[in-house]
């Protein structure tokens, strides 16, 4: 069974649709495995509601899954015998039967599989919300796991169901500090590690055996042909693109180090202006984002733009087992293990440096900082960068923060070093004030502990 943790606000959401009077329609959208369902089935505890789950069935097959679902919802047991040979005839039968003295929750799962095997669906349906249901005291809900299509479907412009819905909710994995719960025995340490794997999709998360250490679980679940999560981006972009093979390798080369569009694109023998579509696409999906420098006045604009692959498991995956394919596939499954023994520290390092903000600012840490930030994020120019700016443009300051995932202590160089690249910070460069942090993953030495204490610097280890 699936564990419900987080998702506070998006059960609040669905509440407060709940418990206004009148018709609702929510939908609800993200990637497979996020955990949508779960949070559905945990709403709808203690609610009256008809739940269906659609797949890749004919059409028939359907509209009489749905027919035996109304049925054990009107307690009819008759009602299966009865040959429904349209979406509205059924819909029409539920409606006049159905008691609405009560609130009503109508679920339609996987709704782009609806709309796959009848593209007019979406089109029947709102002649239904039009017609039958939007007087009715009934929320409905759509939810789906393609994104581009529910979005298509629900969302955009062209949708015959756009303007209907009172709300919407884009389920995004657990965030980091979350994490814990999903492993209430393992260390910080370990379970940065399991995060930068897997990331925040819960059922990633359940398949890892928090009792084998986190090489053990990559080697079973990922590296091995017979893994759940061997080929599991193939089946995700393959059933949101037509064609995969530019996506798979603009996802490859970033993986790879690089970051800059110009850069993937020669790597690729293209222009930059073919990828573009490519780009949108993959960050529409949540595998991929855009990040520039945080003092950046205007992000959309910025030429210092560079691109990263947001979802742990995509980037893990694609810089192990899609770049070495042809090992895995001839099963010298061992080569890639010790490759990817060799390069983990480096590997989890980039995500140490992701969640920084999430172990700084986790609502203790930040009541002793000098300032509230406004923003946080990365900083670089062409020579530098420095793992994590917080900055607050009002009060011009700004706190400095290096995250070292090293075996050894941090001595006073680390911070030396973090000074100076503070240094070339030009944002408010000669009015602003500057504080200093940075995290480890061991501790420090006793000397920059000391100095720390004279200079308040602030120090935070995971150990």
């Amino acid at each position: 069974m699936s564990l419900f943790i987080d998702r506070i606000p998006e059960l609040s959401t669905l509440k407060s649709e709940y418990d206004k009077k009148g018709a609702g329609l929510i939908v609800i959208y993200g990637r497979r495995r996020v955990g949508k369902t779960t949070l559905i089935r945990e709403f709808l505890k203690n609610k009256q509601h008809l739940y269906f789950l659609a797949d890749k069935q004919i059409e028939s097959e359907l509209i009489g899954r749905l027919r035996n679902s109304v049925s054990e919802y009107l307690k009819d047991p008759h009602l299966p015998d009865i040959e429904f040979k349209t979406w509205d005839s059924l819909f029409d039968y539920w409606i006049r039967h159905a008691d609405f003295s009560q609130k009503a929750v109508f679920v339609i799962d996987e709704f782009q599989y609806l709309a796959s095997v009848n593209n007019a669906f979406p089109t029947i349906f709102q002649r239904v919300w039009d017609d039958k249901l939007k007087e009715r005291n009934i929320l409905v809900i759509l939810c789906g796991s393609l994104i581009n299509m529910m979005y298509s479907t629900t969302l955009s412009y062209n949708s015959p169901l756009y303007g209907r819905r009172t709300g919407q909710i884009k389920l995004d994995p657990v965030s980091f500090k979350y994490f814990h719960n999903f492993f209430p025995h393992v260390s910080d340490e370990k379970l940065i590690e399991l995060y930068s794997v897997i990331g925040g999709i819960p059922k990633y998360i359940e398949i890892f055996n928090p009792k084998k250490n986190v090489f053990e679980n990559i080697k079973e679940h990922i590296l091995e042909k017979k893994g759940y999560l061997y080929a599991e981006p193939r089946f995700i972009l393959s059933e949101e693109v037509s064609e995969t093979t530019t996506y798979f390798s603009i996802l490859k080369t970033i993986a790879s180090g690089q970051h800059k569009m110009g850069n993937i694109a020669s790597r690729l023998m293209t222009s930059t202006q073919n990828l573009t579509g490519y780009f949108n696409m993959l960050i529409d999906l949540g595998i991929l984002e855009r990040r520039v420098p945080v003092t950046e006045a205007m992000p959309e604009k910025s030429k210092m733009g560079l691109y990263f692959i947001k979802d742990n498991f995509f980037r893990f995956w694609f810089r192990y087992v899609f770049a070495n394919q042809n090992y895995l596939e001839m099963e010298n499954t061992d080569y890639v293990f010790r490759k990817v023994k060799d390069e983990f520290d480096e590997f989890v390092s980039l995500t140490f440096e992701d969640i920084a903000a999430d172990m700084l600012f986790d609502g203790k840490v930040i009541k002793s900082l000098p300032f509230e930030p406004e923003k946080w994020g990365r900083w670089w120019d062409r020579k530098n960068e420095i793992d994590l700016v917080a900055i607050n443009s009002s009060e011009k300051k700004a706190l400095f923060i290096e995250c070292k995932w090293s075996k050894r202590l941090v001595d006073i160089d680390v911070l030396t070093d973090l000074k100076n690249k503070a240094l070339k910070v030009e944002w408010f460069k000669d009015e602003r004030q500057d504080y200093f942090a940075i995290i480890s993953r061991k501790g420090f030495t006793k000397r920059l502990v000391e100095m720390a204490e004279r200079e308040g610097i602030m120090l935070k280890s995971i150990s």
